[in-house]
């Protein structure tokens, strides 16, 4: 990862250290060089994707899932569900 990257990641997440707000975030990303931003965006949706398993594994095991999955077993048993 590019250093700039790496620092604009590092204010990202570590705002106690680096203050910034949104605008100054958009700024900072507008201002990345195509690499950079390259780079930024592989690590970004990297980022997005593992806050969103976290998020869904957290909601598994705390079961605010488990009516979705009953709905899922009841269609599968009355012979809802298709072949893909």
């Amino acid at each position: 990862m590019g250093r700039s990257v790496f620092d604009l990641a590092c204010r990202c997440l570590l705002h106690y250290a680096y203050p910034m707000n949104v605008q100054e975030l958009e700024s900072k990303v507008a201002q990345l060089s195509k690499p950079e931003l390259t780079v930024f965006t592989q690590w970004f949706e990297e980022f997005v994707a593992d806050s969103w398993d976290k998020q869904i594994e957290s909601d598994i095991a705390n079961g605010k899932l488990a009516h979705l999955a009953k709905q899922a077993d009841a269609a599968f048993e009355a012979g809802k569900c298709t072949r893909l």
